[in-house]
């Protein structure tokens, strides 16, 4: 592959069965005219049948045929191409679907540790018990495993040849060495049916023969030798089968031994059948206890991969790469980096072989393999902490923008009333907690039930490290694990990246800090436990530590981070985010939610600075697949920090109106105060733009916000792991949620209720609506590559998936761009002015953004340089109103922009005064005339006392928000 495309705004389409590549096709001239470069895809490679996201791939071989053909694609990648657009790929290499769908999970389960494919898997094939040594535990049942076999939920069925184990939609393949035994049970019924000396039943005992020779083999052959012993009597049951008559005589036998519910006994043989394969069916409630794979999260139906095994790399990502064209790929956007064992080791490895097969291999490549020049165009899904940045030796252009988003976002929330916020909170719900104490105890949570056994398993490895240390010996082995628990629950980032006997500065500063909380917060462990971890995790190298021993110590350290980031995810993002949360909008994903911590404009303008250093390319998000909330959605919540006393008063008032329509449920009433706050927060946030045009809509309710608004409730409760949670449903706590949210939403029940609540969103809806048009000008012009989520060109008052993943209406965005267009561009006697009012005065419907955004990116487009590669220049605001403007100038040899946005202005009711004696200094060296390329309007500097100005007033005079460009340097837009 060629040097870096760089795009110049991404969109990212969602791909499933109902808007495949043929769909996608027909949309690139609307994404074309929109100001999109590059097409930014869901993963296209085969995934479980019906998938909606892509992430539970099974055969990564081949395109998902629910997307379309291989000629669909081809078809798909040539439209990019005519119309110079790029193509950036999704790519999962930390796991598959562990389903009967994927052919190489299905060969191990068959074939176990001797499988082709066995070491595609992160199994832990020898787990300390000898029950399961040589399997692996699959936690799919819907009751305990006795249970289910006495009821007859298990049977042996035939398939083609070959025997599965059948459990309800769900199959399992016998292991070869149960094929005779199986297959034994007919003998007598198949001799008696065709006749000892036919050739037909010769065949049948030439089959038994061949199992026989291949089950007394089966532990002195290798694997891949005992595949093709097995292959031929594997084969020649078909043909046998094809006689109707034989095939009944088996399938009869298949019955008996598939047991009598009546009869308990009856399922012995069965019982004994499943006891001699590669796996374990257990109960899926018990998973914790002894599962053995490596998962994705706390998935169990996703299984981790080791592709640090360069055979394994090859396999996921050769055939993608020889499916798409490299005049259309622009590059790659990693998933789930933080579960890798060697991020920097794959990244090297991916940069080489989209350079080709004549690169140089990683290890010995030349030259900088900095992310200041990679080779291709790559991002990573990585969620960084508040002043953590990308390893400088990961060869990529930057990550997928949850960073960005989370400083964007923090910039409208108004730090005056910040204290306020949280006081509200804490007296609305009864607690003053410390997000830092229910970030820890969430945490704890985690590692102690979902993710349980993978802690298990590494106070297993601690242990042995300890064994073999001479003065670690007789620590307590309990006492080891709960040091490891308590210091990973204390790791102020997501992962280390600690890969050799060589400790990264920020690496050490995490653990040392880890470990020093940990030692605060749990004084009475012993000491040593603390001391020998701290070692351990720092590869300390004392006297009497061995070479050997410290390469144990880094192989534990290395699988340790590979826990750290689901630990952190499900623990912050999906946990204490739903616990925790004066002001929704900042409980997003890499987000901090207390109020009191929203970073500056100062640290934003920091933030940009470094990346426009280190990360120029990487994108700048507000919305994404994973997001908590749409943009809109936080962009109108963040007006109540400005507002803190309304808000305060209408909580009290909501509560107090609808105390009757709540539901006790063991001793408390449903919800709680803090899922109703969390809920008056949901409505205000996600409230319906439709009725502000349609007053009607005021008389009713649309049944199916009511319906999305249970189902994310729904969600909220079990993510947070209060009163419910996903592996022990409450669903009594569930129904009275339910049915509380059903009855204040009711015009019948509740209009009281109904019209504050309206009332209150409307004055809400207008300022957060300046606060959407001012964050998606930001991302199109601050440093790095603007990213927009399908759908979120209009107003986007989505929550998180599935609710995120509702069909885009394309038709409707499709006719309301070409309406703009013709309204904006056709001659008219009427100047720019109007037609702009006339978008402002509807702007409920969405035009406003998708004007913004085409006006914007079209201006990008034909001034690339200018954005991609210019200066960044933060500049002063000066005047009463300062606080509320937000400015900052590109500048790349003769060409300048300057981006200026509004905030706060619900904080007092803003006027056709707000601006007055408020202006932006402009340097020296810059143009003294700009023109608003939003409005066609001509902005002239002046100077006063020695210094040059722009009047925010005469910027912000006819449009929320602006872009002005110098005027040396304009083209038409």
């Amino acid at each position: 592959m060629a040097a870096a495309r760089i795009p110049i705004a991404t969109y990212r389409l969602q791909f499933h069965r109902e808007f495949r590549f043929a769909d996608a096709s027909k949309v690139l001239d609307y994404l074309a005219a929109l100001g999109i470069s590059d097409v930014y895809a869901s993963p296209i490679l085969t995934s479980r049948r019906g998938s909606t996201h892509g992430y539970d791939g099974t055969d990564p071989t081949r395109i998902d045929p629910d997307l379309g053909t291989e000629e669909e694609f081809a078809a798909f990648q040539q439209e990019l191409q005519k119309r110079g657009m790029g193509l950036l790929l999704d790519v999962v290499p930390n796991h598959m679907a562990a389903s009967s769908e994927n052919r190489w999970w299905m060969e191990v389960l068959e074939n176990g540790p001797d499988s082709a494919f066995a070491s595609y898997f992160d199994v832990d094939w020898h787990p300390g018990w000898k029950s399961m040594d040589g399997r692996i535990l699959l936690p799919v049942l819907g009751k305990p495993f006795g249970e289910v076999l006495d009821a007859g939920e298990f049977s042996v069925v035939l398939d083609d040849g070959k025997f599965f184990i059948r459990y309800f939609e769900q199959v399992f393949p016998v292991a070869p060495r149960s094929y005779r035994g199986i297959l034994q049970r007919a003998e007598e019924p198949l001799r008696a049916f065709f006749g000892e000396h036919s050739s037909s039943f010769q065949e049948y005992a030439g089959i038994l023969s061949g199992l026989e020779a291949f089950a007394a083999g089966e532990r002195r052959q290798a694997g891949s030798e005992r595949r093709s012993r097995f292959a031929s009597p594997h084969e020649r049951p078909r043909e046998l089968l094809k006689n109707q008559g034989a095939a009944r005589i088996i399938i009869d036998r298949l019955a008996e031994m598939n047991g009598d519910k009546n009869s308990p006994a009856s399922f012995n043989a069965l019982h004994a059948l499943l006891a001699e394969q590669h796996y374990k069916l257990a109960y899926w409630q018990n998973v914790n206890e002894s599962i053995n794979y490596r998962r994705f999260f706390a998935i169990t139906e996703l299984v981790g991969l080791r592709v640090e095994d360069p055979m394994v790399f090859g396999a996921l990502h050769d055939p993608l790469l020889r499916l798409v064209s490299k005049d259309v790929l622009s590059g790659l956007r990693v998933d789930h980096i933080d579960g890798l064992k060697d991020p920097a080791a794959y990244l090297a490895r991916l940069q080489q072989r989209l350079a080709g097969p004549d690169s140089p291999a990683p290890d010995d490549a030349g030259g900088d393999r900095s992310a200041k020049s990679p080779r291709a165009y790559v991002l990573v899904e990585k969620i960084l902490a508040r002043g953590e940045t990308l390893p400088q030796d990961w060869p990529v252009s930057g990550t997928t923008g949850y960073e960005y988003l989370n400083f964007a976002n923090d910039l409208f929330v108004d730090p005056s009333n910040a204290r306020k916020i949280e006081e509200i909170y804490a007296t609305f719900t009864g607690k003053d907690a410390k997000f830092a104490d229910v970030l820890y105890q969430k945490k704890k949570l985690v590692m102690n039930t979902l993710l349980g056994v993978e802690m298990r398993s590494l106070g297993r490895q601690l242990g042995e490290l300890a064994a073999q240390d001479r003065y670690a010996g007789e620590l307590p082995r309990p006492s080891l694990l709960e040091a490891l628990i308590e210091t990973t629950a204390c790791v102020p980032a997501y992962r280390t990246y600690v890969r050799s006997l060589d400790i990264p500065a920020p690496a050490r500063d995490f653990i040392e800090r880890a470990v020093g909380e940990a030692r605060a917060r749990k004084p009475h462990l012993d000491p040593a436990c603390f001391d020998f971890l701290r070692d351990v995790l720092l590869l300390a190298n004392p006297p009497h530590v061995l070479p050997g021993q410290r390469e144990a110590r880094l192989a534990f350290v290395m699988r340790w981070q590979q826990f750290t980031g689901p630990i952190v995810a499900k623990g912050v993002e999906d946990t204490a985010l739903y616990v925790y949360h004066p002001l929704l909008s900042l409980n997003e994903v890499g987000g901090d939610p207390q109020v009191t911590m929203a970073s500056s404009e100062k640290e934003f303008w920091n933030f940009l600075r470094l990346r426009r250093e280190h990360w120029p390319h990487g994108l700048n998000a507000s919305t994404t697949h994973d997001t908590k909330r749409s943009e809109d959605v936080r962009a109108r919540i963040n007006v109540l920090s400005e507002i803190p006393q309304e808000w305060e008063t209408r909580l009290h008032r909501w509560a107090a109106w609808n105390a009757k329509h709540k539901t006790q449920v063991d001793g408390q009433m449903v919800p709680d105060r803090n899922e109703e706050y969390f809920l008056y927060q949901t409505l205000l946030g996600a409230w319906p733009l439709e009725e502000h045009n349609d007053p009607a809509l005021q008389r009713s309710m649309e049944p199916s916000f009511v319906a999305r608004i249970q189902e994310y409730l729904a969600k909220a409760i079990r993510e947070a792991m209060v009163h419910t949670r996903w592996t022990r449903p409450n669903e009594a706590h569930e129904t009275a949620l339910h049915d509380f949210v059903a009855t204040i939403l009711s015009p019948q029940s509740a209009p009281e209720f109904l019209a504050d609540l309206r009332e209150f969103e409307k004055s809400l809806a207008y300022c957060g609506m300046v606060n959407g048009l001012a964050q998606t000008l930001l991302k199109m012009t601050a440093p790095g590559v603007p990213d927009f989520f399908q759908g979120s060109e209009l107003w986007d008052l989505r929550l998180v998936d599935p609710d995120n993943r509702t069909p885009v209406d394309f038709a409707r965005r499709i006719s309301e761009l070409k309406e703009l267009q013709q309204e904006t561009t056709a001659p008219s006697h009427e100047p720019a002015t109007v037609k702009i009012r006339k978008l402002l005065k509807r702007w409920p419907d969405g035009g406003i953004k998708l004007f913004l955004i085409r006006k914007i990116l079209g201006y990008r487009r034909q001034h690339a340089a200018l954005f991609a590669d210019g200066e960044f220049l933060p500049t002063e605001v000066r005047g009463p109103a300062s606080e509320k403007v937000m400015a900052f100038f590109r500048c790349h040899e003769n060409e300048w922009s300057l981006s200026v946005v509004p905030r706060w202005l619900a904080r007092e009711k803003a006027g056709d005064g707000t601006w007055r004696g408020t202006a932006i200094v402009v340097p020296k060296n810059a143009p003294e005339a700009w023109t608003n390329v939003l409005t066609g309007a001509l902005n002239k500097v002046h100077a006063a006392d020695k210094e040059h100005l722009l009047d925010v007033g005469d910027v912000l005079g006819d449009f929320p928000v602006a872009l002005l460009g110098a005027l040396s340097g304009l083209a038409a837009v």
